[in-house]
């Protein structure tokens, strides 16, 4: 995970600094830890929790959190809005990306 993290990290701060997204950058920069001397900017929080799904229920649970997250944040009024997202897949929408969707 550490080094998908920094590939990732790395990959999108170069084309941020590429394209002068400054209003992004300045905002990695100022929400980067204070103890993070050694960067610029901080993509990522810290830190990586795995959790295994054991079941279809907990599964169910954490696609709805996922899928709800953009509304909590007040990103959008529904999941269906929020472009990046699997939920319009599984509602039968063309989504940016193809989902190997999960029957249930």
């Amino acid at each position: 995970m550490r080094n998908f993290k920094s590939f990732t990290a790395r990959s999108i701060i170069d084309l941020l600094e590429k394209n002068q997204v400054t209003h992004i950058l300045d905002q990695l920069a100022f929400y980067k830890k204070l103890h993070k001397k050694d960067q610029k900017y901080q993509l990522w929080q810290e830190g990586f929790h795995p959790q295994a799904i054991l079941d279809e229920a907990m599964l169910l649970q954490k696609l709805e959190y996922i899928h709800n997250n953009p509304v909590r944040r007040g990103y959008v009024d529904d999941p269906a809005c929020w472009r990046y997202s699997s939920y319009r897949n599984y509602m039968g929408q063309d989504g940016l990306l193809p989902v190997d969707l999960i029957d249930f």
